[in-house]
């Protein structure tokens, strides 16, 4: 059963978070295109958004099953899991709380008056995606390494 219950959190993790990654790293620079009015820009950061709002939905299932990965190991109390956890909780704040509403505002600016929206928001955004990737960068080590684990590694 742990073989399965880490198979599915590990794809689930390349699954869900993969896409999020990408598009919310794609959607600054094509915000900033999207500005000179082009209506193709315009598509493809709906698109973007949209990839970012439904992977974070099916993100769910990554920590759920690393939970019960983590379970059936008997590693719930090890310290590279509870900081795996933590930054977990911080990664998707910074989605939820910081990114996607953003992309939204953007959004909806550049739909209204692409040439009056705030040209310091893409940055803005971009650093928000940044401080998410490099969390989640964070996580996948220490799943990789998992310091204190009796892998030998």
């Amino acid at each position: 059963m742990t073989k399965f219950l880490l198979a599915v959190h590990v794809l689930a993790a390349i699954i869900a978070i993969g896409p999020v990654t990408v598009a919310a790293s794609m959607f600054p620079a094509v915000a900033r295109r999207a500005a000179s009015g082009s209506p193709r820009e315009l598509t493809v950061l709906r698109t973007l958004h949209r990839i970012c709002r439904v992977y974070v939905t099916v993100g769910i299932v990554v920590p759920v099953f690393g939970l019960a990965t983590a379970s059936s190991l008997g590693v719930l109390g090890d310290a590279w899991l509870i900081a795996s956890m933590a930054l977990t909780a911080c990664a998707a704040a910074v989605l939820v709380l910081l990114v996607l509403p953003r992309q939204e505002t953007l959004l909806g600016g550049l739909a209204k008056q692409p040439a009056e929206h705030d040209t310091r928001m893409p940055a803005r955004l971009a650093m928000y995606t940044g401080m998410f990737n490099v969390l989640w960068a964070v996580v996948t080590v220490l799943m990789i390494v998992r310091p204190g684990s009796t892998t030998g590694v």
